[in-house]
C-alpha cells in the first residue's frame, strides 16, 4: 500500500528515474472512454493524489502508532519479567488457603481503602489479587492491588493498577493511545486510525487496479516482490507487497481502534444504542427473601471482623465462589464485593482467550442463591464483535499467536511507511536545473476528469464518511482549504510573469 506516490501529474508513473521507462500502458490509463470531456479513468489520478497526500501527512502518526503498538504487544512477557515477585509464587505446593484467610492477610498489610474485588489464581503458580479502592487513587481511576501467595497467605507486594493492568502495562497503553498527553493526545491515534483504512483500501485499488503498470503485468509480482527490479520500482514492489500481506490486519486494527476513540467512538456508541447492541446488564439487587433477618451494617470494607479482612456480612467469599462454580462459572473469575447492603456479589468469568468464557452471575450474599445471570451467548452479535475486536487489538484473544501477528503487522506497517518515503525521494528530478529533494506531487484538479454522475454519488458519500469519522472529515477539509490556497498563490505567481511578457 503506497504511503507515497511515484506518479506523474496524469496519474501514470513518471520517468525521471533511469531505472524505469514509460510504456503505453503507463502513459495511458485503462478504460479512458470520454464522457462529455470526462473519463472513467479519472479515478486513477484522483486516487493517486489522495493516497499520496494522505500518506505524506498521516504516515508520521501511523509510524508512531505502529512503534508504540509494537512495544505494547510484549506486555505479558514484560509483566512477568518486571513483576515476577508480585505475580508468581516462590513454590507451588499443598492446598491453597481459604480466600478469607488470604484477604485477611492482605488487609492486615494494607488496611487503607475498601475491598473492591478479589481475583483467585488463574494458574497453580499465580498469586491471588485483592483489589482495593483507595480514595486518592480512585480520583485517578486507579486501584491498589495486593498480591498474596495462596499457599502461605504471604503478601508478595502491592501495585497501583488500572483495571487489572500493571503500572508498566498502563504506561505502555497510555503511550500507544495518547502519548501521555491526555485527551488531547488521543487525537493522534484517532487521526491515524481514521486514515489507515483509507490508505489501505486506496493502496489495494491502485496496486491491483493498475497491475499491468505497477507490477509489470505478472500476477506473481502482485503478491511477491518483483524479481530483478531496481530503484523506485523495487521500492514500490516491496512497499505494495508488504501492504497487501498485512492489509486485512491493518483494516481490523483501524476498525477496532476507532470503536473506543473519542469522536468516531462516539458515533459507534450512537450506532450501538440505536441497535440495542449492548450486552445485557446483570441485575445485582439482592432478593428480599435471601436478605431478611441478617445484619448488613458492615458494608464492603467497613464491616465484618479482622478474620475475614473486613468483608461484608453473610456467606464467606469461599462459599460465594463455590456457589458460582456450581452454577457453571469455571476458569478464571473475579469476585466483586456487594456495592451496599441491598446488592449481591458479582462473579464474572475473565477468560479472554479464545474460545472466551465471560459469563456473569449475581450471588445473594446470605442465601448463596444465583439471583441473576448473563451468559456470553446472550450478548448481541455487535457487542460480541466489539469485545472480541478489542481483545484482538490488545493481543490477548489468541495468546502468543495474537502477539506475534500484531508484531508482524506493526513491523510491516513501519517498513511500508519508510519505503513510501523512500519512493518519494527516489522519484526526485536529478537532471541539471530540475534537481529537487523529493519527487513531484500528483497534479491538482483531477476531480474535473470524473463523470458528473460519479461526482454526484461521491460527494454525499464523502460527507457521510466525514460525519462518521470526524477527524478524517475535518483533516480532509483542512487539506482541501490549504490546497486551494496554495493553488491560488501559484496562479498569481504564474500570472504575474505572463502579464509582464
Amino acid at each position: 500500500m503506497s504511503t507515497t506516490s511515484d506518479a506523474s501529474p496524469d496519474g501514470a508513473p513518471a520517468a525521471d528515474s533511469p531505472d524505469e521507462k514509460p510504456t503505453s500502458d503507463q502513459s495511458r490509463p485503462p478504460s479512458a472512454t470520454p464522457v462529455n470531456g470526462r473519463t472513467r479513468s479519472g479515478w486513477w489520478p484522483l486516487l493517486t493524489r489522495l493516497h499520496f497526500y494522505a500518506g505524506i501527512l498521516v504516515a508520521p502518526f501511523l509510524l508512531v502508532a505502529a512503534l508504540t503498538g509494537l512495544a505494547y504487544t510484549a506486555v505479558p512477557q514484560l509483566d512477568q519479567l518486571v513483576y515476577n515477585q508480585e505475580l508468581r509464587v516462590e513454590e507451588v505446593g499443598g492446598t491453597p488457603k481459604p480466600l478469607t484467610e488470604q484477604i485477611a492477610a492482605a488487609r492486615e498489610a494494607h488496611p487503607e481503602g475498601s475491598i473492591m474485588s478479589v481475583v483467585p489464581p488463574e494458574a497453580a503458580d499465580h498469586t491471588t489479587k485483592v483489589v482495593l479502592s483507595v480514595p486518592e487513587l480512585a480520583e485517578q481511576d486507579r486501584q491498589r492491588t495486593v498480591y498474596v501467595d495462596p499457599y502461605t497467605a504471604e503478601v508478595r507486594g502491592a501495585l497501583t493498577t488500572w483495571f487489572g493492568s500493571t503500572p508498566l502495562a498502563t504506561w505502555l497503553d497510555d503511550l500507544h493511545r495518547n502519548l501521555h498527553l491526555g485527551e488531547t493526545g488521543r487525537l493522534y491515534s484517532e487521526l491515524a486510525a481514521s486514515w489507515l483504512w483509507v490508505l489501505v483500501l486506496g493502496g489495494l485499488l491502485l496496486w491491483f487496479g493498475r497491475r499491468r503498470s505497477y507490477a509489470g503485468g505478472a500476477k506473481r509480482n502482485t503478491l511477491l516482490p518483483e524479481r530483478g527490479a531496481r530503484g523506485v520500482r523495487r521500492s514500490r514492489s516491496l512497499h505494495a507487497v508488504t501492504g497487501v500481506w498485512i492489509s486485512v490486519g491493518l483494516l481490523v486494527l483501524s476498525a477496532t481502534g476507532l470503536t473506543w476513540s473519542a469522536y468516531a467512538g462516539e458515533r459507534f456508541t450512537e450506532l450501538r444504542t440505536s441497535l440495542s447492541a449492548y450486552a445485557p446488564e446483570l441485575d445485582t439487587t439482592a432478593s428480599a427473601e435471601g436478605s431478611s433477618g441478617h445484619d448488613h451494617s458492615g458494608g464492603p470494607g467497613a464491616g465484618g471482623d479482622a478474620a475475614d479482612g473486613g468483608l461484608p456480612e453473610g456467606l464467606s467469599i469461599d462459599r460465594i465462589l463455590e456457589k458460582a462454580r456450581a452454577a457453571g462459572l469455571d476458569g478464571p473469575v473475579e469476585l466483586s464485593v456487594p456495592a451496599d447492603e441491598k446488592s449481591t456479589w458479582t462473579v464474572a468469568q475473565t477468560d479472554g482467550l479464545w474460545p472466551v468464557r465471560m459469563d456473569q452471575a449475581a450471588v445473594d450474599p446470605h442465601s448463596g442463591e444465583i439471583t441473576s445471570r448473563v451468559d456470553w451467548a446472550d450478548h448481541p452479535v455487535l457487542a460480541k464483535l466489539s469485545s472480541l475486536g478489542v481483545r484482538a487489538h490488545m493481543g490477548t484473544l489468541f495468546g502468543l499467536a495474537n502477539q506475534i501477528v500484531l508484531a508482524v503487522i506493526a513491523l510491516g506497517l513501519s517498513v511500508g511507511i519508510v519505503l513510501g518515503y523512500r519512493m518519494w525521494w527516489q522519484r526526485r528530478p536529478t537532471r541539471g536545473d530540475r534537481s529537487a529533494l523529493v519527487g513531484r506531487a500528483p497534479a491538482r484538479g483531477t476531480w474535473r476528469h470524473l463523470p458528473r454522475p460519479a461526482l454526484a454519488v461521491a460527494v454525499p458519500l464523502v460527507v457521510a464518511v466525514g460525519w462518521a469519522f470526524p477527524l478524517l472529515g475535518w483533516s480532509l477539509l483542512a487539506f482541501l482549504v490549504l490546497d486551494g490556497v496554495l493553488a491560488l498563490v501559484h496562479r498569481r505567481r504564474t500570472a504575474g510573469p505572463a502579464a509582464s511578457a
